[in-house]
């Protein structure tokens, strides 16, 4: 009998018993809709004892009144399994939060309707899918919806707008699709929500306009918040009639037209978020907004206007992003002498003439970039000690006078320190924390992710101690044990939001059990309930593990219910115990088998690593933070990414597979062997292995700047001109090469995309993941790998016939990312795929191939674009349907060497198409005539 039959066996027993025993006594309604959820989500807390939730020994967790559940509030505690239809037996419940807990997935059952009592729902941060049930609509009594990040999809359901007394609904980070519903003579809509003070829809994929009828004089919103969909067209008029606003966040759409003036009259606006759009029309005059903290406008194409003077009349302001808005004149010195400043980025503008910084009357100053600018003469009465000034890209220059400070391209930013600690030295046990309060403990550890904040100064920890003492209060106001809350490790994600690490210290224990961390998280869950500073922090993701080590109570898992006592029990529970334990035994035996490289790393058959090393798992505990959430630098389906620091000081990246994704052992060794001998600047470096303790791990170098689609979708704040693209997709290409060319045996990529090529400190291309990669020797004499891999977009169209991928599949995936380089677009995006979309758009009698329409202007439009016309020709040679007629890629290195030539760049090292080892033959030919490169 294996253990999931005896599981099933033994479970209908001792739900059964109890029930029978105590079904007088009981009350029976709460008692089976709750059995049923304990069996659902593999839970039963040490609290759970006997039969009635709401007897005598209270549940944690579960809050009854006359005899009624009527509060759920299980945040962060491992569940696993999918919501119940059977949930509408609570039909008093009034609160419902699961939040964080990712092993809960499946459909949201239509039976949630029927909680016609419910007030709170809070599903943030589960892996719920598929459509959110039109049944929501009867939740007429609900106050607060939040289905954040999860995977719903579909279209929003009108019947939400018959939520009435909704006050907060996030719908935000899922797959939502169509248009945003608005009422009309048979439906309802969201305009019916007259109480709603929080839209957060973003990072979805609606569509469609913003229905001018979606606002009305009537509503109290506070936040609307539409960034990163498909929205298009223009912004309604009628948003300026929600007077109450303090956050109005589009960027990151396709909306058109003029910014309406009726914005004039949101006199209580903070936040204003417009960036890369297609906004049209002169510049918005917004004189009135004197309350306004941060303004982002940049990537839109508004007409050439002058600087405008009512910059400097927001006394609030300290953060302005106008990159590539059309700007020119003079910068008013006015501007710098606002007291709050701390960032001034007016980069690829026709900004001119002197540049005169005033006084500068800010102390959290930071930030002034002017870069690829007109700007010939510059008045710095301070000298500029503390802050940055960047001109690069600007007359001014070219005079000698000029420090190399203001004319470079500035270094990455050093991490952010904070404040000294008040306490001495303090040894604390291995794992423990030594808190504010000179204390050691098991805090715990989370991180908060901020939508947007009104601040841009990392260095100015008056802000996080703000958040420190507002979250320590809020969460003694509700008798939690705490005793201390630390803020640290403050940056921005790929996405421009604040990402900071929180610690929560317990009072009068070392640690908090499951159901203290579990109330924290339920706390902090509540967007309404934090307090954090308005004037400084917007709403937050919250991100936790599937499970807190740290943490203590039951463990997830078979826990059989303790209702039936008799020996008869206490034997049955022995023999499931010991079966267990011989089952596990059995499985750990098997996994060390299937890993030979464990055993004879140090043998004569041992791989050969060519400089990797061999790590211990808890050696990488130790560098990696114990795979801290602050260490947390990315995810997939492979498991997770954390950022490590070697004694020796230098930065790794620890790739951590899930079971999921873990290979063979011969498998995983051959892979290591592979890795171990690619040696390439513009490879991503393998460090070294652990195969310990059922884990299969990769270190490899950590390239600081993200990936490419980071930079050309702007959430990585680096910002690449024609100049600098074309440096990176050189170093690609050369990556690329080897791999093909002059790696022994030559290999596959098999996935190259943007994601999948990161950048270094000095912007240096890195290709990236090998762990997809296929030897070609593997695959026999036609270099064919069979394996399934690739993304959609990228994906040679040769593969859907024959089911086989080749060293010109990676050309075609190469030549996807020249396109997407040169126009900021992902391979397929809103239905269009780029390839056929470049191929609609090319008229070769006209400047540029005619391609202004879907050319990315932060490359510099209107500025010399030398050899891009030559490049185009590339990359649709690349992406040629038949694959014989795709170049090789040490042809396209030499291609991209010739078009930098043309651009007046250097092509710096020696390329690999041109080692000795290669075999190249010239693409002169293949090009139309008219384009040929000078060699």
């Amino acid at each position: 009998m294996d253990r999931t039959r005896a599981t099933d066996h033994v479970f209908p027993l001792l739900v059964l018993i109890p029930f029978f025993v105590v079904a007088v006594e009981a009350n029976i309604q709460e008692y089976v809709p709750m059995k049923i959820l304990m069996h659902e989500w593999n839970i039963r807390p040490t609290s759970w004892v006997g039969s009635d939730p709401c007897g005598d020994g209270s549940w944690e967790g579960i809050t009854c009144t006359n005899s009624h559940v009527t509060s759920i509030a299980l945040a962060d505690m491992a569940l696993t399994g999918s919501l119940p239809s059977d949930i509408e037996l609570l039909s008093e419940l009034e609160v419902l939060n699961l939040s964080f807990n990712r092993g809960l997935k499946g459909p949201l059952p239509a039976s949630i309707g029927k909680l016609t009592k419910l007030v709170y729902l809070n599903l943030v941060g589960c892996s719920f899918f598929g459509r959110i049930p039109d049944t929501m609509g009867s939740l007429k009594q609900l106050s607060y919806l939040s289905l954040k990040n999860n995977s719903f999809s579909g279209q929003i359901p009108p019947s939400i707008g018959n939520m009435t007394n909704l006050s907060f609904l996030d719908l935000s980070d899922n797959q939502l699709q169509g248009s945003i519903p608005v009422s009309n003579r048979t439906a309802p809509g969201l305009d019916m929500l007259h109480k709603a003070r929080h839209f957060h829809f973003q990072n979805n994929q609606l569509s469609g306009t913003i229905p001018p009828r979606l606002f009305s004089s009537q509503m109290v919103l506070l936040h609307v918040i539409f960034d990163r969909n498909n929205l298009t067209g223009a912004i309604p008029s009628t948003l300026g009639l929600v007077q109450a606003l303090q956050a109005v966040i589009l960027d990151r759409n396709s909306l058109n037209g003029s910014v309406p003036s009726s914005l004039n009259n949101l006199t209580k606006l903070v936040h204003l978020h417009l960036s890369n759009n297609q906004l049209t029309g002169p510049m918005p005059n917004l004189t009135s907004l004197n309350g306004l903290n941060y303004v982002d406008m940049s990537n839109n194409t508004f007409a050439a206007t002058d600087v405008p003077t009512w910059f400097s009349t927001l006394q609030n302001l300290t953060t302005l992003m106008m990159e590539n808005t059309g700007l020119q004149g003079e910068v008013p010195p006015a501007l710098f002498s606002l007291s709050s400043l701390e960032t001034v980025l007016l980069r690829n503008n026709k900004i001119n003439g002197l540049l005169n910084l005033g006084t500068i009357s800010s102390n959290h100053l930071q930030l002034i970039d002017l870069e690829k600018n007109f700007i010939t003469d510059l008045i710095q009465s301070d000298g500029g000690s503390n802050y940055t000034l960047i001109l690069v890209d600007n007359p001014i220059c070219e005079a000698t006078y000029m420090t190399n400070n203001n004319c470079t391209v500035s270094p990455t930013s050093s991490p952010i320190l904070p404040p000294p600690s008040n306490c001495a030295p303090v040894a604390c046990s291995p794992g423990q924390v030594s808190s504010p309060h000179c204390k050691c403990a098991y805090p715990y550890t989370r991180t908060l992710n901020f939508i947007f904040v009104s601040f841009s100064n990392l260095g100015n920890f008056r802000y996080f101690t703000a958040l420190q003492d507002s979250l320590l209060e809020t969460l003694q106001s509700y008798n939690l044990p705490v005793d201390s809350v630390a803020v640290s490790n403050p940056s921005w994600d790929s996405s421009y939001h604040l990402k900071l690490y929180i610690e929560i210290f317990p009072a009068g224990q070392d640690r908090f059990n499951k159901t203290g961390s579990s109330a924290i998280a339920s706390m902090i869950s509540n967007q309404t309930l934090v307090g954090a500073h308005p004037s400084y922090y917007g709403p937050f993701s919250f991100f936790s593990p599937f499970d807190n080590p740290k943490s203590g109570g039951s463990s997830k898992g078979l826990i059989i219910g303790a209702a039936v006592g008799g020996s008869a029990l206490v034997l049955l529970l022995a023999l499931l115990g010991f079966y267990a334990l011989h089952q596990k035994r059995q499985a750990n035996d098997q996994w060390s088998r299937s890993m030979p490289l464990t055993r004879t790393y140090c043998s004569a058959s041992s791989p050969d690593l060519k400089g990797a090393r061999l790590f211990s798992f808890e050696e990488l505990r130790k560098y990696s933070n114990g795979f801290s959430d602050a260490n947390d630098v990315g995810s997939g389906g492979y498991g997770k990414v954390y950022r490590g620091v070697l004694p020796t000081g230098q930065m790794v990246a620890i790739k951590r597979s899930n079971r999921e994704s873990m290979q063979e052992g011969p498998e995983f060794k051959a892979e290591v062997e592979l890795l171990s001998r690619v040696h390439h600047k513009n490879l991503v470096s393998l460090v070294g292995f652990c195969l310990e303790q059922g884990e299969q791990i990769l270190v490899y170098e950590y390239v600081p700047n993200g990936d490419l689609f980071g930079s050309l979708s702007g959430r990585s704040g680096i910002r690449l001109d024609w100049m600098r693209r074309l440096k990176v997709i050189l170093g690609t290409a050369r990556g690329l090469a080897y791999l093909h060319e002059h790696a022994n045996p030559p290999i596959i990529h098999r996935d190259i995309k943007s994601n999948n090529i990161l950048l270094d400190k000095d912007l240096t291309a890195k290709v990236a993941d090998f762990g997809l990669s296929k030897s070609m020797s593997d695959s026999g004499t036609n270099h064919i790998s069979t394996q399934v891999r690739g993304t959609m977009g990228y994906l040679d169209p040769e593969y859907y016939m024959t089911q086989q991928l080749t060293e010109k599949s990676d050309v075609y995936s190469f030549g996807v990312v020249m396109l997407e380089l040169i126009t900021a677009r992902r391979p397929i995006e809103q239905g269009k795929y780029i390839v056929r979309v470049v191929q609609m758009a090319i008229d070769k009698t006209k400047s540029l191939y005619n391609l202004h329409q879907v050319l990315d202007p932060a490359m510099g439009l209107g500025t010399d674009l030398k050899g891009l016309e030559i490049f185009v020709d590339l990359a649709m040679l690349c992406v040629e349907e038949q694959q014989d007629k795709r170049p090789r890629m040490g042809e396209v290195v030499k291609e991209i060497e010739n078009i930098m030539q043309l651009a007046g760049l250097n092509t710096g090292d020696q390329s690999a198409s041109s080692s000795p080892s290669y075999d190249y033959t010239s693409i002169d030919g293949l090009l139309p005539s008219s384009r040929q490169p000078s060699s």
